[in-house]
């Protein structure tokens, strides 16, 4: 197989193009470097069945080629990040949906099928917890510029979905719940990386409004093992999947975790999102998929532990921070 990986310098989209590699796959990745980075596909950038392109996936004639000679795009370009979103909304709605648009319609000329790459900031202010697939999605208001990522990946779907059902493309979703692992920044926003790194360095760590909010974290391996599952799955094309951790913890007690998993000094503050972004931001008390759908499609659940990825994690941070040092 000769996969394309958009956004594949990326966190998560350097861990499939390895994994697929593992898997004797020819792997090409289109990468702008906007938020991923070389430092990722570092370890295997030599490999003989990898190519990577540096460039944009609106550029329509970049992606039109680069489809025409795979046989699978796992789409995963996107803006991500609630500082990102904050600071520059219009990048954020033009590069999820713009993208989007190019690599279904680019993916619909040859035939090609294709994973969407969702959040589940889709489900917006819902308190319908755990959430469900086919539950209604509650947005905010326009003027605040983090409903403009959620619906801009909602928007994302849709269009799957049209051109699955208008053209019968083969076109699978994934709603991904807080994916963490190793080569995760915080500079975006992220609350594990950002902990970790602080709780290594004994900086105070930050915990954004009053830390009472809790969420489900996933490790990059686990989801890798569900996307690559649904895309070898005849039944998965026109549905859309939860992919995340059932494994409810608080933002304190996170903090906590990585504060004693670390051995660190750092203390708790918390800063009001106002302070921490620049200007409002709303947020959820509670964020936790039904996995259900995806089990009963591929038989799959995530599998690793929170302490353990934190472990993996805390473990990366460790080796860069000597690296620097050193």
């Amino acid at each position: 197989m000769r996969a394309l990986i958009t956004g594949g310098a990326g966190f998560i989209g350097s861990h499939l193009a390895e994994r697929l590699l593992r898997d004797g796959a020819e792997v090409v990745v289109i990468d702008n470097l906007s938020t991923g980075c070389l430092e990722n596909i570092e370890g295997f950038k030599e490999h003989p069945r990898f190519d990577f392109i540096e460039g944009d996936i609106r550029n329509s004639r970049l992606v039109e080629t680069s489809v025409e000679h795979s046989d699978a795009v796992f789409h995963l370009a996107a803006a991500v990040g609630v500082q990102l979103i904050a600071d520059k909304p219009v990048h954020t709605i033009e590069t999820n949906i713009g993208g989007t648009e190019t690599v279904l319609e680019k993916a619909n000329k040859f035939g090609k099928k294709v994973l969407i790459a969702s959040s589940s900031e889709v489900y917006g202010k819902s308190e319908n917890v755990p959430f469900g697939e086919d539950d209604d999605i509650v947005l905010g208001s326009t003027s605040v510029s983090r409903w403009a990522y959620a619906c801009s990946k909602a928007i994302d779907e849709f269009l799957g979905q049209a051109f699955y059902q208008q053209y019968g493309l083969q076109v699978v979703i994934g709603r991904f719940f807080n994916t963490i692992g190793p080569r995760q920044t915080g500079r975006y926003g992220m609350v594990v990386p950002r902990f970790v790194e602080r709780a290594l360095k004994g900086e105070p760590i930050l915990i954004y409004g009053t830390g009472k909010q809790s969420r489900c974290f996933c490790c990059v391996d686990d989801l890798v093992d569900a996307i690559v599952g649904l895309m070898r799955c005849k039944r998965a094309p026109g549905k859309v999947f939860n992919i995340g951790s059932t494994e409810e913890i608080s933002i304190q007690a996170l903090a906590d975790k990585v504060i004693e998993m670390t051995h660190s000094k750092s203390k708790k503050k918390c800063v009001p999102y106002e302070t921490a972004y620049g200007r409002p931001i709303e947020d959820m008390m509670r964020r936790v998929p039904n996995v259900e759908r995806i089990n009963r499609t591929i038989g799959w659940e995530a599998r690793t532990s929170l302490s353990k990825t934190l472990e993996a994690i805390i473990d990366n941070f460790r080796k860069q921070l000597e690296t620097k040092d050193g």
